[in-house]
């Protein structure tokens, strides 16, 4: 492959030793568009291609060859994939390198549709299976599936807790904005369940450490007494799934069902949206929309008129 001279390569990989280290959402962001566009340097080197010679047709090739090694990979991934693409060739173009971003297609067509489903959520079967997985876990680990749920807490500000954002009295959460996704710190309350279970934790945890600071820590050799990793609580779970026999149980899995459940429970868009720290309600809408809430409404509503016209007809009433 044509070697590109080091200008030429976005800042995020050029200059990556020499930035300063960002935000935790933000530094995830970074590994996957790195991870990304990584892949796709390696593509090309493999074809034999220079990058500045690529075309829609290579770029087919690419999106194919990833879909042949991952096996299934999700509409969402294959987007992000696209998007360090056409970031990249903007970078090159605007340096002179290349003329023409092969990614974009004549009249802006996208060269793979996005499509959003609906968050999955567990059957009742389902849960009970988790559950049962569940109660082999240590106490710290029952604390965190516990909050996730019951604060529908994403893992980044799940981990990012700290025994100083606990409010034991009033039973509320402060998540700061540095581990959320909208950047905007939010407060939010847990139930008793789960105080009477982070009590108990409190008290294993002083066996660890006694210095305040990250509330979830490690107990694993290497890290002893250490923050707990988004990458540590990932494995938590998957292990979790295994068990329960459940493979789309996710850390966000729990997250998902509490706001499906405030949904349920007919909670208002905006208060549900400002539970969760959604910037846009139409994140929320989703939620609503899995709950089946106003449709169910809407079908109970018709029904009743339609029993009752039924009735009237029968009866020989005057409808």
């Amino acid at each position: 492959m044509g070697v590109l001279p080091a200008r030429c390569y976005p800042p995020a990989l050029s200059r990556l030793a020499d930035l300063p280290v960002p935000e935790r959402s933000q530094r995830n962001t970074l590994e996957a568009y790195c991870r990304g566009l990584e892949l796709f340097l390696r593509f090309l080197s493999n074809q034999q291609l220079s990058a500045t010679a690529v075309t829609g047709v290579q770029i087919g090739a690419y999106l194919a060859t990833m879909r042949s090694i991952s096996g299934s990979i999700s509409n969402a991934t294959i987007q992000q994939r696209i998007t360090v693409l056409r970031l990249f060739y903007s970078y090159l173009i605007e340096e002179a390198v290349c003329d023409k971003n092969p990614v974009l297609r004549d009249g802006g067509r996208p060269l793979v549709h996005r499509y959003r489903r609906l968050p999955w959520i567990p059957s009742e079967a389902d849960w009970q299976a988790i559950l049962a997985a569940t109660r082999e876990e240590p106490i710290r680990n029952r604390v965190m599936l516990a909050f996730a749920y019951d604060a529908a807490l994403r893992r980044e500000e799940l981990c990012g807790l700290c025994t100083a954002d606990i409010d034991p009295s009033l039973r509320m959460l402060r998540i700061r904005a540095e581990n959320t996704k909208g950047r905007r710190d939010r407060i939010v309350p847990y139930s008793t369940p789960s105080s009477a279970l982070l009590q108990q934790y409190l008290n294993h945890r002083r066996g660890l450490g006694q210095k305040r600071g990250s509330l979830f820590l490690s107990e694993s050799r290497r890290h002893y007494a250490a923050a707990i990793s988004i990458w540590s609580w990932s494995k938590i779970v998957l292990q979790i799934s295994k068990r329960a026999e459940v493979p789309r149980f996710t850390t966000h899995t729990l997250r998902h069902l509490c706001l499906t459940d405030l949904a349920r429970a007919g909670w208002d868009i905006h208060e549900i949206a400002a539970f969760a720290g959604h910037r846009s309600v139409q994140t929320t809408l989703l939620y609503i929309h899995l709950s089946g809430r106003d449709l169910s409404r809407k079908l109970a509503s018709g029904m009743a008129q339609i029993h009752a016209r039924r009735v009237a007809m029968l009866t020989g009433s005057n409808i």
